[in-house]
C-alpha cells in the first residue's frame, strides 16, 4: 500500500479546505450551539 491510500479522507479534506473554511464552520457551529442553549433556557423558563 502506498502512503496516499493509508491516509484517511478526512485529513485530505481538511488540508484542501484551509484555515478560513475551518474557522467558518467552527464559528457557525458555535453560533448554533448558542442559539440552541438560549432557546432551551428560554423554553425552560417559559414553562416553569
Amino acid at each position: 500500500m502506498t502512503e496516499e491510500s493509508t491516509k484517511s479522507p478526512w485529513t485530505d479534506r481538511f488540508k484542501k479546505m484551509g484555515v478560513a473554511a475551518f474557522l467558518f464552520f467552527f464559528i457557525k457551529g458555535l453560533v448554533w450551539l448558542a442559539i440552541f442553549f438560549g432557546l432551551g433556557k428560554w423554553l425552560k423558563d417559559f414553562f416553569s
